[in-house]
């Protein structure tokens, strides 16, 4: 019973993105949305194969970039969720402007970083930081504020250490959490650096978007927006291959 649910729930989304995209084909083969303005799907999927050879530089790129920014934002969330969570006045002091930071449009950001640094791939990489580390350190901080008080008590009644009490009660009890921040943060991570390949930059997806969109080869935009969602979808399964293989107890299947 259970697994027909779970074939039925997973069966449900894939139905209507069939049949959102058969209503898309039909309305652009009927000639109610003009193809140069909306390509149809299979416009889209066979431009896909065809600019894959001229886009392969460009994707190779972005990964590095949103990978990079990725992982320096996982080392910074780290960093500063333990230091809030094991200083009280740091937590108040910090938290707030973590919580700020999010409020400045990264699109303003952007274009000083390319002043700053450049236009090689640093800029871009501090772009992805900034997307992505907001959901980690929130989420990491949450799952260790919530971290069970009677073992954290029975532990200090035994004498162990804040690192001890941090080893083995508080991170495996936010492993949860944390890997829920890390799949949102990974989503964000490409289209980060995509956004600030926008604003500056020699190549990357994001720059090969803006030429082909300037020649009006709108089925070649829509294709590396495919693109984009496909690979964003590879590193959030990646995350969720991780957290089975680190903390396979918070599957329940």
């Amino acid at each position: 019973m259970k697994k027909s649910e779970n074939t039925g729930n997973r069966a449900a989304p894939l139905i209507l993105a069939a049949a959102l995209l058969a209503i898309w084909q039909a309305a652009v083969d009927t000639g109610l949305v003009k193809r140069f303005i909306l390509p149809s799907p299979t416009d889209i999927f066979f431009t896909i194969f065809e600019i894959l050879p001229a886009v392969k530089g460009h994707m190779a790129v972005t990964i590095y970039e949103a990978s990079m920014g990725f992982a320096a934002a996982i080392i910074l969330s780290l960093i500063l969720a333990i230091l809030m969570d094991s200083v009280e006045w740091i937590k108040k002091s910090l938290y707030p402007l973590v919580v700020v930071s999010q409020t400045v449009p990264i699109i303003a950001l952007a274009p000083l970083f390319v002043i700053w640094f450049g236009m090689g791939k640093l800029p871009k990489i501090i772009v992805v930081v900034l997307v992505c580390f907001f959901p980690i350190v929130v989420s990491l901080l949450q799952g260790l504020s919530s971290a069970d008080r009677d073992m954290v008590n029975l532990l200090k009644s035994m004498g162990a250490n804040k690192f001890q009490i941090f080893r083995m009660v508080k991170f495996p009890g936010a492993l949860v959490s944390f890997f829920s921040g890390l799949r949102i943060a990974a989503t964000y991570s490409i289209m980060g650096a995509v956004i600030g390949e926008w604003l500056g930059g020699t190549e990357g997806l994001g720059i090969y978007m803006l030429r082909v969109k300037n020649t009006f080869s709108y089925d070649k935009v829509f294709a590396v927006i495919v693109i984009i969602v496909l690979l964003s979808m590879a590193l959030f399964k990646i995350i969720e291959w991780v957290e089975y293989v680190v903390a396979p107890w918070t599957h329940s299947d």
